[in-house]
């Protein structure tokens, strides 16, 4: 069920090149036959990036990281339609010094509104983390940021999920982005309407994150000194 869970999307072939990496790290490990831990580091693996054993965090790089990730998924935790989080580390793979896995609990074709503005409130946790505890902000909310931008965008301009502009498209079906570019299919000043209603939601998202994290703050100090402590939960 959880490797399901992990692997939507995946095509035969997906599967097949998953399987053979997992049995590569079973041979390195001189095991006789795959096992659950090799196929989730498989999954890892392929979708992040191997884990990056040369770099070393410095103690407040790692701490940052730690309060980072610990936001992520404290504000998950705490928000009805979030996904459940299956899995955070500090250990660093690929491009990401660390990462916060939710898992959602079935297979779906559609989100709601709700599900996606939980979503939203995940993706600025690790911000809001920072902001709160080290009174800092860091580059590494860049990707959270873009994710968020989009999917925002995606609400307001494509799904009708905007109570501004309620039903209307704003955006050409199908053609969202064009070399990087919004195809919109409204006037300019509805267009500088609609990117006014993108920043006033994320900036609620923004500041019930804020809410959560400091309602919560004892627990995102135990999260935290635990990742410092263990790197995975």
């Amino acid at each position: 069920d959880i490797l399901a869970r992990r692997t939507p999307g995946f095509t035969g072939a997906d599967l097949s090149n998953l399987v053979n990496e997992a049995a590569l790290l079973a041979a390195r490990r001189d095991k006789k036959k795959i096992y659950m831990q090799e196929l989730e580091e498989a999954i890892e693996r392929v979708m992040a990036g191997p884990e990056r054993k040369s770099h070393i965090m410095n103690d407040e790089e790692k701490r940052l990281t730690a309060y980072h990730e610990g936001g992520h998924t404290l504000v998950g935790m705490m928000l009805k339609h979030a996904d459940p989080v299956h899995k955070v580390t500090i250990i660093p793979r690929g491009r990401a010094g660390g990462y916060t896995l939710m898992l959602p609990k079935e297979d779906r074709n559609y989100a709601t509104k709700s599900e996606l503005l939980d979503k939203l409130k995940v993706a600025m946790g690790g911000r809001v983390a920072e902001e709160i505890v080290l009174k800092e902000i860091s580059t590494g909310a860049s990707q959270d940021i873009q994710q968020a931008t989009r999917m925002v965008r995606g609400m307001v301009m494509q799904y009708g999920m905007s109570d501004k502009f309620g039903l209307m498209a704003l955006t050409q079906s199908g053609n969202e982005y064009l070399d990087g570019t919004p195809v919109v299919n409204c006037a300019d000043t509805t267009a500088a309407d609609a990117d006014s209603e993108v920043r006033t939601l994320l900036q609620t998202c923004y500041a019930d994150a804020i809410s959560t994290l400091r309602e919560n703050r004892g627990l995102l100090d135990e999260v935290a000194l635990y990742l410092l402590e263990k790197e995975t939960i």
